[in-house]
């Protein structure tokens, strides 16, 4: 496969962004995944497109990531090749009506701090959240009562059919934790968002109030993948693997966060084995004790022993 990529991809792409054997545990906030065939950096649509053109002449499977800040790879690795939308396709524009447009590959935290600096509100909640507003968009990120979906004005997309597509955002099929993004396998390319005019004090003071809290509750000394399970209509997954007695749960170095419940945290050296056993018991004990079926909200990737 390598002689086969570079051989189609170099004139296209600088093969100093084409990675062979590539450790996914340098590419997921939970750091943990075996090594994948091919990654690609992709730094401009055409680039993504040539990816894609390869992989459906070769019939070679392909993944799409951001910051892979919600995602478990499997030990054995990923076939085929991982498409990494990130800092190379990042670029940010700032409108004159209360707007930015923001490439996909482009962090959550970037935009935020583009957005206060120029005194545009929105986009507080976000600031946080360690993910790229591509991912964001695909699985309609949220927190402390915001949603991506609040502050987009459309979505430029790329389907599998090649056909690039502006949707706005009442066409976006958002919902909790989807959108049409995830439910038709599209490829979120560029996002325009519109914000309002506010005050620099109080946006800094707001998304530093946000991020405290954050770091008060959440288990950021470990690597994780976020909140491991969706919220259940009618309760919180994390005060239900706490009453169901799991709090510290642990499985080799997979361990449920005494600190916050719905946190599966990686202690050092968690195998994807580890995680998804540990998941899997949770569900089960929770199942069993309140009727209530848990379901992930990270995304499993790769080869599973």
């Amino acid at each position: 496969m390598e002689g086969d990529i570079l051989g189609t991809l170099r004139e296209v792409i600088d093969p100093k962004r084409i990675f062979f054997d590539e450790s996914m545990k340098k590419h997921t906030t939970f750091r943990i995944g075996g090594n994948a065939d091919v990654l690609v950096k992709p730094s401009s649509v055409t680039e993504i497109e040539a990816v894609l053109h390869w992989c459906s002449e070769q019939s070679v499977p392909y993944y799409i990531i951001g910051n892979g800040s919600n995602l478990l790879v499997g030990d054995e690795g990923i076939r085929g090749v991982v498409i990494q939308i990130g800092n190379d396709f990042g670029q940010i524009e700032i409108g004159e009506d209360q707007t930015i447009w923001v490439q996909a590959g482009c962090m959550l935290s970037k935009v935020a701090n583009a957005a206060l600096e120029h005194e545009l509100t929105g986009m507080e909640f976000a600031s946080g959240i360690p993910g790229t507003i591509g991912g964001a968009v695909m699985m309609n990120a949220g927190a402390y009562g915001g949603e991506i979906k609040d502050i987009i004005d459309c979505v430029t997309l790329l389907t599998p059919d090649g056909e690039i597509q502006i949707l706005p955002q009442d066409q976006m099929e958002f919902g909790y934790r989807e959108s049409i993004v995830s439910k038709r396998n599209y490829i979120v390319l560029e996002v325009k968002l519109r914000l309002s005019k506010g005050n620099r004090k109080q946006i800094s003071a707001k998304m530093k109030e946000l991020n405290e809290a954050r770091r008060q509750k959440q288990p950021l000394e470990f690597p994780s993948a976020g909140s491991t399970f969706k919220r259940p209509e009618g309760f919180f997954a994390g005060k239900l693997i706490m009453d169901a007695g799991l709090a510290g749960y642990r499985i080799g170095d997979a361990q449920v966060s005494e600190k916050h419940c719905g946190f599966v945290i990686n202690r050092g050296n968690a195998t994807a084995k580890e995680i998804e056993t540990l998941m899997n018991d949770v569900i089960n004990r929770v199942e069993e004790m309140f009727q209530v079926t848990l379901e992930p909200e990270i995304r499993k990737i790769g080869e599973f022993l």
